[in-house]
């Protein structure tokens, strides 16, 4: 059942990230009224939230658009950047909302960058961790435990980040209607944009658990 389960979340990823690329990609030829671009858009909506700390770059790339908070970056990849359609305006805000979260003090956004530390050190080790857990399961059983505690940390990180992009796409689509970006025409196509791209996230949450789920069972098959 297990591996079912696991083979269908693959597919169900593969089919999300083609949707996410279609819709993207349909959507980028569809240019905003206005002509802005989504360097503009990403601008226009920091100023509009009061937010003047945090610069704009553009970073190499398709779809790796990002906010860092170390560094106060809102980091749009190149057919973002430059681009006036709409996906490129929807990006451009949904990243940038992710920004007012920071300035906000966002709770579940605070929550997710305190475990930022604890995944990268996790996912440094944890495949090592969990490989050694399994060959040694039945000698050496507090190996695999440590390696699901590990785990289990990447898979909570996951589901904090669920709410974390679902309300930055809130406050992006929100923030466009109310500032004339989006209108009758093309605010559905927005909204259908960031709704693809969180789907990424939902299955990559239910993947996390699933392997999660996995190990678990390992650990708890394991001959005494």
């Amino acid at each position: 059942m297990y591996w079912i389960l696991f083979i269908g979340i693959a597919l169900l990823s593969f089919m999300v990230q083609q949707n996410l690329q279609s819709k993207f990609k349909k959507y980028s030829k569809m240019p905003l009224a206005n002509g802005m671009t989504g360097r503009e858009v990403a601008e226009k909506m920091l100023r509009d939230n009061g937010i003047y700390d945090v610069k704009v770059t553009s970073t190499p790339g398709m779809l790796t658009d990002h906010y860092n908070p170390v560094n106060k970056t809102v980091n749009l990849s190149e057919g973002v950047y430059g681009s006036n359609s709409v996906a490129a305006a929807a990006v451009a805000a949904h990243e940038c909302g992710h920004a007012v979260q920071h300035a906000h003090a966002y709770a579940p956004l605070k929550m997710r960058s305190a475990l930022v530390p604890v995944v990268q050190f996790s996912s440094n080790i944890v495949s090592w961790v969990l490989l050694a857990g399994i060959l040694m399961v039945n000698t050496m059983p507090s190996i695999l435990l440590f390696g699901i505690v590990l785990f289990a940390a990447t898979t909570l990180f996951s589901f904090i980040t669920l709410p974390v992009e679902i309300n930055a796409s809130q406050r992006a689509l929100a923030w466009m209607s109310n500032a004339g970006i989006t209108n009758a025409f093309n605010r559905d196509a927005a909204k259908d944009a960031l709704k693809s791209a969180a789907y990424t996230y939902v299955v990559a949450a239910l993947s996390s658990l699933a392997t999660l789920i996995y190990y678990v069972m390992i650990y708890m098959g394991r001959r005494e």
